[in-house]
């Protein structure tokens, strides 16, 4: 195999590479037909080859293609995200539906390679679009996106994604939390849930809530951190008449009316010491008393509390009752920030996209390369949350079926990226990713930033240099 591959370098580079692989596409034309596309990406996605196949299939010409990103012309809603390219590796025979320059739908069969380099980094990748002969025969007469035959532009999922209770992801990380809930919503255990704000956490209490025998019994919600003690003891355990000024009538807590079902305690660790008290007897012995009130409680209930703060942290500095951390956690549950699992936010952007098509009046069949990597460039401190919120200014700002960079909510565009920091050699370049990590205090995002790099590139950098 050495000897075949040392002569099959040394007939490529006789021949040429360019002419090599041109050939090839030619050849792959010649056999599946004038609009079979094959189209080659480098380590940034951008297209390095744009074959005529690929012309006619998508309607753009090399020279609009060559350069420049590929989610210029993969335009479906879900799989624009690559298919999964780079982390899988290969896709085989994959129906997606693309969009001509002229917003035409075009159903095809996808098939692509991906490559690495010698770091195991994506390093490009070649693909293969075949039209559907139905969708080839009647694509002048394709229904309108909103006609009686169906919902516009519909969601396809790429090998890998996993939706679960309203959340989506590719992320190895999340899927893992996925198994867990499915497993303890079987159970009556106490869950903590730790998230940044945004990351879903109700969402996942309301998983396991779905997931239990519970199912079809009260979930009930309340945020810990937006509410006075006084409100929140109320609020939480009731209170009887004349218990205080106003409290003209007896009025049963959340704790009671969640009973038989799932009480979720958002952002714990703001609870009052006085409260973590009250919480730590309902946990125990599943008994409360109404604030003015005598008589005990008994509720039949499970609690699912979530928290953006370190527990543990909170116990060291005397914040939060180290019994009543070990009561909540029994089974804890991390959701990762959208920042550490960057090929979800793709994946979310079009899903929120393909929901807020359907609901009209405007339509997203595409995005502006440079608003696509704003987008994948930013650091997302909001998470999912935030990037709904962007995906509805664009939608209530903007016309037409091409969300532009100017669409963007304004923070989008005031921020420019400085340019890219010399780096004289590895040495240079190290010192250089060290200070820049020391004066963000670790924050990859804003550390890239000081150096004019977008995130995959540092992360590339630090992985090359061992930092």
């Amino acid at each position: 195999m050495a000897s075949l591959d040392h002569s099959l370098q040394r007939w490529i580079r006789q021949i040429g590479a360019v002419e090599t692989v041109s050939a090839m596409g030619d050849l792959i034309e010649m056999l599946c037909g004038d609009q079979t596309a094959v189209f080659a990406v480098d380590a940034e996605r951008s297209v390095v080859l744009w074959n005529s196949g690929a012309e006619a299939l998508l309607g753009y010409t090399p020279k609009e293609m060559i350069g420049q990103h590929c989610l210029k012309a993969n335009r479906c809603e879900t799989c624009i995200r690559s298919c999964g390219l780079s982390d899988h590796g290969q896709i085989v025979s994959v129906p997606i539906v693309l969009h001509r320059n002229d917003g035409e739908p075009v159903h095809v069969s996808k098939t692509a390679t991906g490559f690495t380099d010698a770091e195991g980094n994506f390093a490009g990748g070649i693909e293969v679009l075949v039209p559907t002969r139905a969708d080839t025969a009647q694509a002048e007469v394709a229904p309108s996106p909103r006609s009686s035959q169906g919902p516009a532009l519909p969601q396809l999922d790429i090998p890998g994604t996993v939706r679960f209770h309203g959340l989506v992801t590719q992320d190895a990380a999340m899927k893992q939390a996925f198994q867990i809930i499915g497993n303890v919503a079987e159970t009556d255990a106490t869950v903590l849930i730790r998230g940044e704000s945004g990351t879903g956490k109700e969402l996942a209490a309301r998983a396991i809530h779905e997931g239990s025998h519970r199912k079809g019994k009260p979930f009930l919600a309340v945020n810990c951190a937006a509410l006075t003690p006084t409100l929140l003891e109320s609020e939480l355990f009731g209170h009887v008449r004349g218990a205080f000024t106003g409290a003209v009538r007896d009025r049963p807590g959340l704790f009671r009316q969640a009973d038989q079902g799932t009480l979720f305690l958002d952002e714990v660790a703001e609870l009052p010491m006085d409260l973590q008290a009250k919480l730590l007897r309902v946990l125990q012995e599943r008994t409360f008393t109404p604030v003015g009130g005598s008589a005990p409680v008994h509720v039949d209930i499970r609690v699912v509390a979530a928290t953006h703060r370190a527990l543990r942290q909170k116990v060291r500095e005397g914040e939060f009752r180290e019994d009543l951390m070990y009561r909540l956690r029994v089974v804890p549950i991390y959701l990762p920030p959208l920042r550490v699992r960057r090929g979800d936010t793709e994946l979310l952007l079009w899903n929120f996209i393909a929901q807020h098509n359907e609901r009209g009046p405007r339509l997203i069949r595409r995005i502006q390369p440079e608003a696509m990597r704003s987008l994948l460039d930013h650091d997302w401190p909001g998470n999912v949350r935030e990037l709904l919120n962007v995906v509805q200014y664009a939608f209530a700002v903007g016309r037409g079926p091409e969300l532009k960079m100017e669409e963007l909510p304004p923070e989008f565009r005031e921020s420019s990226r400085p340019a890219p920091v010399a780096m004289k050699d590895d040495n240079d370049e190290a010192r250089q990713i060290r200070e820049a990590l020391e004066r963000s205090n670790g924050h990859v995002g804003n550390a890239a930033k000081l150096l004019g790099m977008s995130r995959p590139t540092f992360w590339r950098r630090r992985r090359k240099l061992g930092l």
